[in-house]
């Protein structure tokens, strides 16, 4: 036993000190007009216009396991996972609807499924759509130089979402169109984690989606994705 306590001792000992080695400080940039002028830059590039008018998107998450079909025009998301299917009301959360291998559940566990289909959505969907989101209420931006001299785009979320607070550092190429962000949220421990935004697909409405990311070894796939009218 105490050679196994001593084991676990090390191993955490080591995640301590790779993440401290690992970690970044969240950078510094200048909030104003050329930071809001990148971002439209990035927007233009991913046919924004085209976004905002595409009405269902679908994709899936862990691996197929999450299921969604989102429509933006009534604000709603049909959710499947595990036996459960919500008819998820994006603007009144309290109209949602829950089944489990087709039956209906107590309001107390109807309720704690409808936050727990929520807060997938708000996370599963950002994988999805995070670009579109840079000027949502409660975001500010700022323009971050880099060593090499080339701009980043740091979006700061104040309020929103699951985990108001976290913020995300854009790297672009020449033509505005996203590669890569580096986060410092509340879920990772260790800031300035990097996920690639470069496996992307045009939509049947012509907006421009991720068919997948990369965190290191791991490969978040975004399954069959579509957006359509």
């Amino acid at each position: 036993m105490k050679r196994i306590l001593k084991i676990v001792g090390i191993l955490i000992l080591g995640a301590l000190l790779f993440a401290w080695y690992a970690h970044e400080p969240l950078p510094e940039g200048n909030v104003g007009a050329k930071a809001d002028a990148l971002a439209h830059k990035m927007l233009k590039a991913l046919n924004y216009q085209e976004y905002k008018k595409t009405r269902f998107l679908e994709w899936s998450y862990r691996n197929g396991a999450n299921q969604y079909k989102w429509d933006k025009q009534k604000g709603t998301v049909k959710i499947k996972w595990d036996d459960y299917l919500v008819l998820l009301d994006l603007v009144k959360t309290k109209n949602s609807k829950v089944t489990k291998s087709g039956k209906n559940l107590s309001h107390k566990k109807e309720s704690k499924t409808i936050a727990q289909a929520l807060k997938m959505f708000n996370n599963d969907s950002f994988w999805l759509v995070a670009p579109y989101k840079i000027f949502d209420k409660g975001t500010t931006r700022s323009i971050v130089i880099n060593e090499d001299g080339s701009q980043s785009l740091l979006v700061s979320y104040s309020e929103g979402g699951t985990t108001p607070g976290d913020h995300y550092l854009w790297k672009f190429n020449p033509d505005g169109f996203p590669e890569s962000f580096k986060m410092w949220v509340k879920i990772i421990p260790v800031g300035g984690v990097e996920a690639s935004w470069n496996d992307w697909k045009v939509m049947e409405s012509g907006a421009f989606l991720p068919q997948s990311h990369q965190l290191g070894p791991l490969t978040l796939d975004m399954g069959i994705i579509k957006g359509y009218n």
